[in-house]
């Protein structure tokens, strides 16, 4: 049968904050009987956008990756859960029972990704629904899928065959795979926030000036196999992205016609904005 999944994309999301607010506005001081209790007014992100800068002076760029629970197929939380306090619906949502999981305070432990909260004051844990309440009603998508101004934010309801398709052909990925939950949850230009990327200047010397490079050839190689490749723009600036963090020392390959080629080592541990590179 078709099940919910969520798909954001890192490239599209500006930190807005209008996921989380609408959140708030569905379920602070809004009980929803079956589905959830009402969400306290603090300390709760039940869509919970991280941040990460990466490079360095002059080339920086900042990612933001919205985090909601990931509706696991295999979720840790139902195995924590006592008295079927967690459950997976038939259409793939995970919901916590507002009555059942009352004292259950293992179950907030038991994520791994720290999707779900404890209500101190009513005695809950708590997280994400995809608000199902409105799913229910015939609503297309949840409250912060709506109110996603860039397209960041999508849901889809979907056989596993046609959602599989869809992994493959855009290439989404999820969060900590490695960790064997199996998301619902899946991520577009992932690389954005779990990659690095090495960037740089061009410059040559020209009647006793020096000079951009525009359209010069950049490799980045690493025992004889190119990792990526760019060509340097109007402004001799170079930005190769999606390498692997802490991958070791690769080799900055420059080619440009009438000059000769020239490489430049660079240790990727994190990403890097190289200085000017003169031919």
């Amino acid at each position: 049968m078709k099940t919910w999944h969520m798909i954001i994309d890192v490239e599209k999301c500006e930190d807005c904050n209008n996921c989380f607010l609408a959140c708030k506005d569905e379920h602070v001081e809004n009980d929803w009987p079956g589905y959830a209790a009402a969400q306290p007014r603090h300390g709760q992100r039940w869509m919970n956008i991280m941040r990460k800068e990466r490079g360095q002076y002059p080339l920086i760029d900042v990612a933001y990756r919205p985090t909601p629970c990931m509706h696991c197929e295999d979720a840790p939380c139902e195995k924590a859960a006592e008295n079927g306090a967690v459950y997976r619906r038939k259409d793939g949502i995970v919901i916590i029972d507002p009555e059942k999981a009352k004292g259950q305070k293992e179950i907030v432990k038991s994520c791994p990704y720290g999707a779900i909260f404890w209500n101190q004051e009513k005695n809950l844990p708590q997280k994400c629904t995809f608000c199902a309440h409105l799913l229910d009603k015939g609503w297309k998508t949840p409250r912060c899928v709506q109110s996603c101004p860039t397209g960041a934010l999508q849901m889809v309801l979907a056989e596993a065959a046609e959602m599989a398709e869809r992994v493959s052909d855009e290439g989404l990925e999820t969060l900590h795979p490695e960790r064997g939950t199996r998301p619902r949850v899946y991520y577009k230009n992932m690389y954005r926030y779990n990659k690095c990327f090495v960037s740089g200047s061009v410059a040559c010397e020209k009647n006793g000036v020096m000079e951009c490079v525009p359209g010069a050839k950049v490799s980045l190689k690493k025992d004889g196999r190119v990792f990526g490749s760019d060509s340097t723009d109007a402004f001799g600036d170079f930005k190769i992205d999606r390498i692997e963090e802490n991958s070791g020392t690769y080799q900055i390959e420059i080619n440009f016609e009438g000059k000769k080629s020239k490489a430049v080592d660079v240790t990727l541990g994190k990403s890097v904005s190289l200085e000017t590179i003169t031919l």
